[in-house]
């Protein structure tokens, strides 16, 4: 076999192993978990309650700067 024909089956083989992969990728089932199992993960976290407590800060904020600009 020449140099050109090893290097065109290896790279064959390569590709069937990687559409191989793919379609066990695609035929997998869906994992089980969902975003409703990130509910309340963050209940009763000191940081998290802080962060909101600052984006309600920064909502107000524009808020007013938009009442401000609009009357």
């Amino acid at each position: 076999m020449s140099d050109t024909t090893t290097k065109l089956e290896e790279r064959v083989d390569t590709l069937e192993k990687q559409v191989a992969e793919l379609m066990e990728r695609i035929l997998a089932p869906p994992p089980t978990k969902d975003w409703r199992s990130t509910i309340g993960m963050f209940a009763n976290d000191p940081v998290m309650k802080q962060i909101d407590e600052e984006g309600r800060k920064i909502r107000e904020a524009e808020r007013e700067q938009v009442r401000r600009d609009h009357s």
